[in-house]
């Protein structure tokens, strides 16, 4: 376990020293992406009919509190405990207007215990004040320019993030998988968080973009 937590915290460094080669985008690349990544039916026609679709009119409960529909992806987010730390840095990564914006999008978001997988070294880096433009890239390596449903994402495709960078997908025993193809992957744990600017799936890992 300690080899483990070594060799992501070497992994994750890397990553923020090589982010600003080409990873630190602006947050107005948000409304661009890969057209193979968004999903045909994303209309406002049809995120309004995605509770119907879902069966579950009355919103994804996470924490004991219904994600509605009616909120953005942050006030949904902001109402659940277990995404507190990821809240905390969207707004540190100054992403909430972005995140509160039109979209659509869609979020893999990673609870306090994914984050807490980290390293201590890690996390510090990832939250000092210099470092804030590399927050930014690992946070919108999260963050999906379109809207996808877990059963929009298949086995085996391959979606550009935010920051430009790939997630691949994988589908195993009905589970759905995100992650860079080299790490482990993160499980979404809760799928489908329906908001009123896209989508978001709770996922049990931080997700890291490759180094190059």
């Amino acid at each position: 376990m300690k080899k483990q937590l070594l060799s992501l915290a070497g992994a994750f460094a890397l990553t923020l020293a090589l982010a600003s080669c080409g990873n630190d985008k602006p947050a107005e690349t948000a409304t661009t992406a890969d057209a193979t990544t968004t999903n045909p039916a994303d209309s406002m026609a049809a995120m309004g009919g995605d509770s119907a679709r879902m069966a579950k009119p009355g919103g994804v409960m996470v924490d004991g509190v219904a994600m509605t529909a009616d909120k953005d992806i942050v006030d949904n987010a902001a109402a659940a405990t277990s995404v507190s730390t990821l809240v905390s840095l969207v707004k540190q990564a100054g992403l909430v207007e972005t995140l509160k914006g039109t979209g659509p999008f869609t979020v893999f978001a990673p609870t306090n215990a994914a984050f807490g997988k980290l390293p201590k070294a890690a996390v510090a880096a990832l939250t000092a004040p210099a470092n804030a433009a590399k927050l930014k890239g690992v946070l919108t390596y999260h963050v999906i320019a379109g809207r996808l449903l877990a059963a929009d994402l298949k086995d085996g495709q391959e979606l550009t993030t935010v920051n430009g960078e790939k997630l691949k997908v994988m589908v195993k025993d009905g589970k759905v998988m995100v992650g860079n193809g080299k790490d482990a992957p993160a499980t979404v744990q809760i799928a489908d968080v329906i908001s009123k600017n896209g989508v978001t799936h709770v996922i049990d890992g931080v997700l890291l973009p490759l180094a190059k």
